[in-house]
């Protein structure tokens, strides 16, 4: 069973899951929607067998951690909570960072950083933004422009949670469909159940739609994490591990062939077979060979 951990911000209080040795070096582990801290279960024990201390948080506005008492689920809001989480669990100046979904997005933000705390970093299934900016430099456009009618389709939800008001009365068949849509196959009940723990509550629904609205509206993030937000869009520094589920249902893995492109020195990029947006918790074995791969083991 993984301890507790309490991070007390000026905005929100974190809970996190931590497993493993204090004193190891930080697997930092962020989650995506819908999901939760409980997605790195399965590659939490594999990591720790590594030497690694697995410290997953569930994001801002995802019960047992808070809401945004600021109101801001920002991409900049999430990496400062990151380093927050960091800072809490006591950092060994040898941590790494391993993003899923909105993980990955923030992930990005934090591996862009020219100051970034962690030695490398593992991004999945959502490719970093930088992969298609600027689109006017991106390779091969118009086999990329291909992919964009199916993505349309794919990404109906990001749409719907622009309307007014029926969105919020959505979460019971949403998170479901989702699940059954990004990896088809795979038995999602017992996380299913966990997303709705986490978000089923009104409060906790409009937070998790907060984030898709203050991406879509491109709106300012409060000032004390604006710096930190402008590095979300900017090419990666840290070496950085992208993985891909080959039958994601969320986005295609056809983006690695974009991803490659922007991956800085002593990257790698891999696409994980019979495996879906989830890939974490449908292939552990496989995604926590290929992270302790990358990462090293820690001990």
């Amino acid at each position: 069973m993984p301890e507790v951990l309490d991070v007390a911000t000026p905005a929100v209080t974190l809970r996190a899951l931590s497993w493993g040795p204090e004193d190891a070096p930080i697997a930092l582990c962020l989650h995506g929607f819908p999901d939760t801290a409980h997605g790195w279960r399965k590659i939490a024990p594999l990591l720790v067998d590594a030497g690694w201390r697995v410290v997953a948080p569930f994001m801002r506005g995802y019960a047992p951690s808070s809401l945004a008492s600021d109101g801001s689920y920002h991409v900049g809001a999430l990496m400062d909570d990151a380093l927050r989480v960091l800072d809490a669990a006591g950092p060994t100046g040898r941590d790494v960072l391993i993003g899923h979904d909105w993980g990955a997005i923030a992930g990005a933000g934090l591996a862009a950083m020219p100051d970034s705390p962690f030695d490398k970093a593992v991004i999945m299934s959502v490719p970093p933004p930088a992969t298609f900016r600027p689109l006017s430099r991106v390779p091969e456009p118009a086999r990329l422009a291909g992919q964009l009618p199916l993505q349309l389709l794919r990404s109906w939800y990001i749409m719907y949670f622009q309307l007014p008001a029926l969105p919020e009365r959505s979460t019971n068949w949403v998170v479901p469909r989702l699940w059954r849509q990004w990896s088809p196959g795979y038995q999602a009940d017992e996380d299913v159940r966990h997303v709705l723990d986490a978000i089923s509550a009104p409060e906790n629904w409009r937070a998790a739609l907060a984030y898709y609205r203050a991406m879509m509206r491109n709106s300012k993030p409060p000032a004390q994490y604006a710096e930190m937000h402008s590095h979300w869009l900017s090419g990666l520094v840290l070496p950085t591990l992208y993985l891909h589920g080959t039958q994601d249902g969320c986005a295609t893995s056809n983006y690695a062939r974009w991803v490659g492109e922007v991956l800085p020195e002593g990257s790698q990029l891999a696409l994980v077979d019979e495996a879906g947006h989830f890939l974490q918790l449908e292939q552990p074995e496989v995604v926590a060979r290929h992270v302790i791969d990358f990462v090293g083991q820690a001990d």
